[in-house]
């Protein structure tokens, strides 16, 4: 997907990028090669690549969801940035928090949100169990995403614990998620939430599978979750 089919199937849907949004994904991903060589930010470096898989694939989250407005979203291992910066770079009055593990990344997105001149945008080196823990961010957020990151059962006590009530936790998954969404069904419903939508299709180009999974904030997640750091990865809440 080279940049001008990227901004033709974002305008089949509804997205109208201007010259400044476009030229700011061009500096991502010119930031993004760079900063991969000094660490290990993503596999995919091909431009076409970038463009379909990372860049269009975050924003399908909106295809399904609304993102207009000022909402609050907080994205849970974001990596590279991975859906929040092109959510963000199309709708701008977004207010986006990152938590992230690892420092190194979170100074590489610090530098990039600097580059593309992007406000309302707030990066935490964190655990999410760290997180989901803090009065300022337990239960803070309109919306919470997270991009392939664990399995669902797990995603769930990392993600649910910082959404507000009524709010949205989207899990943008890869093919055949549907088994992950069963499997998650008892710690969703644990910590407050209920499955409100389940969306697949194919991107664009290559045909591969995407499956995003929306899960509404119906109730406030137990005082005991999420547990302490490294405990959901290895002893998921499952029936």
């Amino acid at each position: 997907m080279n940049e001008e089919q990227f901004v033709q199937e974002l305008e089949k849907r509804g997205i109208s990028l201007s010259e400044t949004q476009i030229a700011q994904f061009r500096r991502y991903y010119e930031l993004l090669v760079e900063w991969n060589e000094k660490m290990n930010l993503t596999a995919i470096t091909d431009r076409e690549q970038v463009y379909l898989k990372h860049f269009y694939d975050s924003v399908s989250a909106a295809f399904q969801a609304p993102f207009d407005g000022p909402l609050t979203v907080c994205d849970v291992g974001a990596g590279a940035g991975f859906p929040s910066i092109p959510l963000k770079i199309c709708f701008p009055e977004l207010r986006v928090t990152i938590i992230d593990s690892l420092n190194k990344r979170i100074t590489f997105l610090d530098e990039l949100g600097k580059e593309l001149g992007l406000d309302h945008v707030h990066f935490v080196h964190a655990r999410a169990e760290e997180a989901g823990r803090n009065p300022e961010f337990r239960e803070a957020f309109d919306v919470v995403t997270a991009r392939a990151v664990a399995r669902l059962p797990v995603l769930a006590e990392l993600c649910l614990p910082l959404v507000k009530e009524g709010g949205r936790f989207i899990s943008m998954k890869a093919a055949a998620a549907g088994e992950e969404m069963r499997e998650a069904e008892y710690a969703v419903k644990l910590l407050g939430g209920r499955l409100k939508e389940s969306h697949s299709f194919l991107l664009p180009v290559e045909d591969s599978e995407r499956n995003i999974f929306i899960i509404e904030k119906v109730a406030r997640t137990p005082k005991k979750y999420p547990r302490k750091p490294g405990t959901p990865g290895k002893l998921p809440l499952v029936k």
